[in-house]
């Protein structure tokens, strides 16, 4: 008589790490697309908003990242998929690098801001503090530090999908599917 067995169920994450997953990606997306449009508009009333809203959105990502972090330090993922070590070390360098842009991008933003002498005033509501003192030359020079690790946030952002999909629509490995709501 022969046996079955049944496929290993697939281990999944958990519904929070889930959501500020999602979460944490629209907010990205969003911010970064933002960011992009807002530089090259004339000064108005309209990019001063919109330059709120980045901000808004650039503290609302750092506390959601502190959020994901300590959740991830305290709730083990699934266990890794089966895949070449490559591809596996890959992965964990990208998401080491992406964990450390999430704090790195709007902290860089909010001392910017600072440094040009601009408040973040989180949804027109709660002050911040300055991160660093007024500076013209400091925020020139930071301008750019918070332009590039935005830039390689975005690329790690877009490698981090083109691998997920690949190993959804070419390896069909289910990978995406740990993080995906379950259907039915």
């Amino acid at each position: 008589m022969a046996t079955t067995t049944s496929p290993t169920p697939l281990q999944r994450y958990t519904g929070m790490a889930m959501g500020l997953h999602w979460l944490l990606a629209l907010l990205l997306v969003g911010t970064f697309s933002l960011g992009v449009y807002m530089t090259d508009l004339p000064f108005s009333p309209s990019r001063l908003k919109y330059y709120s809203w980045h901000k808004w959105a650039g503290v609302t990502i750092l506390l959601l990242s502190l959020a994901r972090l300590a959740w991830r330090i305290t709730h083990r993922p699934p266990a890794d998929q089966a895949m070449p070590a490559w591809q596996a070390r890959a992965a964990h360098a990208t998401h080491a690098l992406l964990y450390a842009l999430f704090f790195a991008v709007p902290l860089l933003g909010w001392a910017y801001s600072s440094a040009s002498g601009f408040p973040v005033v989180w949804f027109g509501v709660l002050p911040l503090p300055d991160f660093v003192p007024v500076d013209k030359l400091l925020a020139e020079t930071i301008k750019p530090w918070h332009e590039r690790s935005a830039m390689l946030m975005a690329a790690l952002v877009v490698l981090h999908v083109g691998a997920a999909l690949k190993h959804h629509f070419i390896d069909r490995d289910r990978l995406l599917d740990r993080m995906r709501p379950a259907r039915g």
